[in-house]
């Protein structure tokens, strides 16, 4: 297996970005389709028309759906072909930058990705996840290439409520847990290729900023402050993350987000809240050092992240059969464990993981 590694074309970070967003984008095309979230759109329009102010272009806003649903990426498409679309722009959280790409992808458009919230490392990934119309989890599609432009203002990620860095942070938590597992079983990365040195130096580097970095970047949000923490844990939710994932490949952490998708009460569950709690699975389930899980879950304690099955929405023990069963469908990445994980083994990491976080909390 050939080794690889893929990265957007441009990354941009940075106080009041988003007003260089024509100087971004303008080589791509004079027709842009933005797909916003409805707090996107109220944010960032404004922002980003006046960027282009004064210049000869076509800009469409509209307001997606909610979810990266099938029947919401048709509407979209639809959208690109009615007004001749030269440019495809998601402006919000994952949903959003997910349907944009798919988007894209289907009416063969660059896309940009302009992310409003530091919750997820969808902005720089070569995939999207896709839901059904009901909102289960569907399937991932994987692109050819990256996005071609992410746009990150600083400015419009630090006003943003707290949990979504905390959630951000839980999804990067995985990050380099992942991708070893990966190197271990020799299991190939998102890309489809074998996990490169400088994969794993950029994971390594994002859990190492999420350590330093994270209870102070989640101090300053609360209070609607910018400052250097900031700036460096969204770079590691947005990009290290993102591209680490991509190149260094996903284990158990995010097949056990898809499994709890299936279950109702975990529906407004943060994706990264679930993943944090699936990467503690992971390390029981690989037996790892007592010293390493704990400093995790020291970790997730200490920027609110769960650590208990209730902190995620579940009371039920017996419903963790239900997630358990789904994380270890044919084709999940939790297969790239080495030694591979029945439903069973999953079910019992998850409640040891829960007893071994009510532990900690007393």
């Amino acid at each position: 297996m050939l080794k690889l590694f893929r990265a957007p074309h441009n990354y941009v970070q940075g106080k009041d970005a988003l007003l260089e967003t024509y100087d971004n984008v303008k080589d791509f095309g004079k027709s842009f389709l933005f797909v916003c979230s409805r707090s996107a759109h109220k944010q960032a329009r404004p922002v980003i028309e006046k960027s282009f102010e004064g210049k000869e272009n076509k800009l469409i806003f509209e307001i997606f759906g909610g979810i990266s649903s099938n029947g919401e990426i048709e509407r979209m498409r639809q959208i690109v072909r009615e007004n001749d679309i030269d440019v495809v722009c998601g402006v919000g959280g994952g949903s959003a930058i997910d349907t944009a790409k798919a988007t894209a992808y289907y009416e063969h458009r660059p896309v940009v990705i302009i992310p409003t919230v530091a919750a997820t490392d969808a902005p720089c990934t070569g995939l999207s996840v896709i839901y059904n119309d009901d909102g289960s989890f569907d399937k991932y599609i994987f692109y050819p290439k990256n996005p071609d432009v992410v746009i990150v203002d600083t400015t419009i990620l630090s006003k943003a409520p707290v949990k979504f860095l905390v959630a951000g942070m839980g999804d990067a938590l995985g990050t380099y847990f992942e991708a070893r597992a990966c190197v271990a079983s020799n299991a190939p990365s998102l890309e489809n290729g074998g996990v490169t040195k400088s994969a794993m130096a950029l994971c390594e580097l994002c859990y190492e900023t999420l350590l330093r970095d994270g209870l102070k970047a989640k101090q300053a949000v609360e209070r609607g402050l910018l400052t250097p923490a900031v700036e460096s844990i969204i770079e590691a939710n947005t990009f290290l993350s993102g591209v680490g994932a991509d190149n260094g490949g996903l284990a158990v952490s995010h097949s056990v987000y898809n499994g709890f998708t299936a279950l109702e009460e975990c529906e407004k569950t943060q994706h990264g809240s679930i993943v944090a709690f699936g990467t503690i699975a992971q390390l029981l389930l690989e037996n790892a050092d007592l010293e390493e899980i704990g400093e995790v879950v020291h970790f997730c304690i200490s920027v609110s992240l769960p650590v208990t099955l209730e902190q995620i929405g579940v009371t039920d023990v017996e419903r963790v059969h239900i997630a358990a069963e789904k994380a270890c469908a044919p084709g999940e990445s939790i297969h790239n464990l080495l030694g591979d994980v029945t439903p069973d083994a999953l079910y019992d990491a998850l409640l040891a993981a829960d007893a071994l976080g009510k532990t900690y909390l007393q």
